[in-house]
């Protein structure tokens, strides 16, 4: 799995170094709504989208996963990726994007209820890197305001597939 971590960035790094455009100068901040179906939960995250060349973003974010209980386990989950959007449509209001990306993907499980009850105060953790797959799309409103939609797949142990909507404006 690190080898092909390693060839997936290796191969990103290169297409970012052969492709010379015109530069971009509108950089957007803004917040997102998500659902993660391992998880299995609502999310709220923060989203940013940098340029680098024409048709090409760098695209950070960050989801934390609203808390379950289940029958005396409460699960905690949160998310950072950093993605690299290429856009394939890029007209007038519309862009529609492909993305490619890294992930990292934090849990951690405690115990409650009936066990904790018995002194049982027992918590796990776990993080795991992935890779981001998937595509997206933007609307562009006046006043420098960008309503968002992403479906995208992230490799990692059981997979997890996450789809995003959301608001971004430009600075």
């Amino acid at each position: 799995m690190r080898t092909l971590k390693l060839s997936v960035t290796s191969l990103l790094m290169c297409a970012l170094c052969t492709i010379s455009a015109k530069a971009q100068t509108e950089t957007s901040i803004g917040g997102l709504i998500a659902y993660g179906t391992e998880v299995e939960s609502i999310g709220i995250g923060a989203n940013a989208e940098f340029p680098i060349i024409e048709n090409l973003t760098v695209s950070p974010s960050f989801i934390y996963y609203f808390p379950k209980d289940e029958v005396g386990v409460k699960i905690n989950w949160f998310e950072i990726n950093a993605n690299a959007n290429y856009y394939f449509v890029n007209q007038d209001n519309l862009g529609v994007y492909g993305l490619a990306g890294l992930n990292y993907s934090s849990i951690n499980v405690k115990l409650t209820g009936a066990a904790a009850a018995f002194g049982q105060n027992l918590s796990a953790s776990d993080g795991s890197l992935g890779i981001n797959l998937g595509g997206g799309a933007n609307f562009e409103l006046n006043g420098g305001l960008t309503l968002f939609s992403e479906l995208r797949y992230v490799v990692i142990d059981r997979g997890q597939l996450v789809l995003a909507a959301g608001v971004r404006f430009k600075i």
